[in-house]
């Protein structure tokens, strides 16, 4: 048999408590495996005997953590819980799984550098993704996000992209302004449909936990309490990357993913910002760099033969250029 306990609250503890439209109220729900009912200001928890004892020893502790304060978040609540000694959250088997528990449970590396990705995530504040198309830089990262945002480690996800053609122009889209950006922007909707249930993308989105959004949006913000990932960022320019990396609030963490042999910024303008942020930040503490090479393709098995290809040509085609600037160089 279930138990059931009540919790009362006065009216304002029971708004703080719940968060906005019950956010607060889901993650504990989530967090203890129990399942909360707000009726008015008594909220009635309902499961096993263990895991109901523990949320009315965290509603009590929150209780009293809200004395001068007006507002709770996910970070706060876990910190509270972890002060118990019995409470376990929900951990992966091994410490390279990502622990999404969604239209699909976990996602595993498949290569050495993804699971070293995996753990720089986890352990740096900002992260750099650099490699070639197809090694799982975007997919991980955003893996990484949903599970850490679950976890109540941060409150959202901001995935972010420059909005700029590859190599074509495209002209004047039809639609409103979301309709417009969306092609850009349809990389990172592909990997959260293959990890996420739809029915939880939407509800994220509408409640602000989920932001898709272009770069060029991201000037003037703050961005506190979240998971950020630049995708793409190989087509920001220099003032771009430093506007976007001077967007860290408080407790944030972004990933910076990009592949710097596929540019689509006119050679003719300016030097991409990933290729010049690498000198520029190398050695700060905080900050880690992880390079991917054709052997993590997990695509198609040809796609690594084609990326092998265009490499061979390109050192050949660098070889070619050199001698000839030698033999105009030494002309006579």
């Amino acid at each position: 048999m279930p138990l059931i306990k009540e919790v009362y609250l006065t009216n304002e503890e029971a708004q703080t408590i719940a968060g906005v439209r019950d956010t607060n109220l889901e993650y504990m729900e989530q967090l203890l495996k129990v399942k909360i009912f707000a009726r008015g200001n008594i909220l009635k928890i309902k499961g096993e005997e263990a895991p109901v004892e523990q949320t009315v020893k965290l509603l009590e502790k929150i209780k009293d953590s809200l004395v001068d304060k007006k507002s709770l978040n996910k970070s706060e609540i876990l910190k509270l819980a972890e002060q118990s000694p019995t409470f376990q959250q929900k951990k992966p088997l091994d410490t390279e799984t990502i622990l999404v528990d969604s239209k699909r449970k976990t996602i595993h590396p498949k290569s050495p550098n993804q699971k070293k990705y995996i753990q720089s995530i986890r352990n740096y504040d900002l992260v750099m993704g650099i490699g070639p198309a197809g090694t799982g830089k975007t997919y991980l990262a955003v893996a990484c996000g949903i599970e850490m945002v679950k976890q109540g480690r941060f409150q959202k996800i901001i995935l972010t992209r420059p909005a700029l053609e590859a190599g074509e122009k495209l002209g004047f889209l039809p639609g409103d302004l979301e309709e417009k950006i969306r092609p850009y922007l349809q990389p990172i909707y592909d990997s959260l449909y293959d990890i996420m249930r739809y029915d939880e993308i939407k509800r994220w989105t509408e409640r602000r936990i989920l932001e898709i959004i272009p770069l060029a949006y991201m000037r003037g913000r703050t961005l506190s309490d979240a998971f950020i990932i630049l995708d793409e960022a190989q087509n920001t320019t220099f003032e771009q990357m430093k506007m976007f990396l001077t967007r860290l609030g408080q407790n944030s963490k972004a990933v910076i993913t990009g592949d710097i042999t596929q540019i689509d910024i006119p050679l003719s303008y300016v030097t991409s910002g990933l290729v010049e942020v690498q000198n520029i930040l190398y050695g700060i503490n905080g900050i880690k760099f992880v390079y991917f090479s054709n052997r993590d393709v997990v695509r198609h098995s040809l796609v690594k033969k084609i990326i092998s290809a265009y490499e061979r040509h390109h050192k050949k085609r660098e070889s070619q250029i050199s001698d000839k600037k030698f033999a105009e160089d030494n002309k006579g």
